[in-house]
């Protein structure tokens, strides 16, 4: 059996299995998911800067949501406070590249 020691998507395990294969797995503690979520998101981050892949950027989304969730904040939550900032500060369409200030 080859070791990973990450955090899968919820069906990864029953995938497997539905493969012919066997997993071994255990449910994070709190603290253990705050600290394996975050390396997933580095993990993914690392694999959409290498593809530039839109499918990438839907995996990242889907950790974001994660890690968020592990520090309370919800799916709604984080969305007013990424429209908060748009709105008070702007997004990013504009393309302004910002050479001194």
């Amino acid at each position: 059996m080859k070791e990973y020691n990450k955090l899968v998507r919820d069906r990864i395990p029953e995938i497997i299995t539905a493969k012919g294969g066997k997993s071994v797995t255990h449910t994070a503690t709190s603290e253990e998911y705050k600290h394996k979520a975050i390396e997933k998101l580095q993990e993914e981050m690392a694999e959409f800067l290498e593809s530039k892949n839109a499918e990438e950027l839907a995996d990242l989304l889907e950790i974001i949501y994660a890690v968020a969730g592990s520090l309370g904040v919800s799916k709604d939550e984080l969305e007013a406070m990424r429209s908060k900032k748009a709105i008070e500060r702007g997004g990013f369409t504009k393309r302004i590249i910002l050479e001194r200030s």
